[in-house]
């Protein structure tokens, strides 16, 4: 058991954790950690940190898609919920969430005091963030038809990643508060990769971060 670790980090792939740690600087009290892609391997990574060590914040931290309208190619969002948006099942009419179907809730809390802040700071700091719900998905949007379907679903949608759900089912678990942060490396729709800012979404994602050490009570 480390009592020295404060906040768990949890980034999909290396080069995201490597953004944030040169965001963290010499900040102290940060654990930065790999979740793997996907909901899954982000809720099996997480919860095996929070198993071993001692923690008071979980933040899930990437790149990810941002919606029109909402969060434009280097953007920063800041979840003020994790939707686990795929997670239903279909039906005649559609798509059928598991809070329609009886099943628990699709939605995850985070820590509203905090994750404004943090919004507030970046765009007194920075640049203007994105503050609104920040989708879960399994298969990452690729055409224009899912974006309007998924913005429709979650209204004020702001952008889509894979392993948010995850590590926040795995903080509820522990009963430890939650964030989230997008910084939006792509248009959700249709996938055009030469149009992906990938490098500036990861300096964006270091930005984002170096305030946010700034914030933290």
């Amino acid at each position: 058991m480390n009592d020295n670790l404060d906040v768990l980090v949890m980034t999909a792939v290396e080069a995201e954790r490597e953004a944030v740690l040169r965001g963290i600087g010499q900040a102290g009290g940060f654990d930065v950690r790999l979740a793997g892609v996907g909901p899954a391997s982000a809720a099996a990574r997480t919860a095996a940190a929070l198993a071993g060590g001692r923690y008071r914040l979980v933040v899930s931290a990437g790149i990810g898609g941002g919606f029109a309208g909402r969060a434009d190619i280097g953007a920063l969002v800041i979840a003020s919920e994790i939707v686990s948006a795929d997670l239903g099942a279909e039906t005649p009419d559609g798509f059928a969430g598991v809070d329609e179907l009886g099943f628990g809730s699709a939605r995850s809390a985070v820590d509203a005091g905090l994750a404004e802040r943090w919004a507030q700071a970046i765009s007194a700091a920075w640049r203007p963030a994105a503050f609104g719900p920040i989708l879960t998905l399994s298969t990452a949007t690729g055409t224009a038809e899912t974006a309007a379907l998924l913005a429709e679903r979650v209204p004020g949608a702001a952008a889509e990643g894979m392993e948010g759900g995850g590590v926040a089912a795995a903080a509820a678990l522990f009963g430890v508060p939650v964030l989230e942060v997008r910084a939006v490396s792509n248009a959700v729709g249709p996938r055009n990769r030469a149009a992906w800012k990938i490098p500036e979404a990861l300096r964006a994602l270091e930005a984002g971060i170096s305030i946010f050490t700034e914030v933290l009570p």
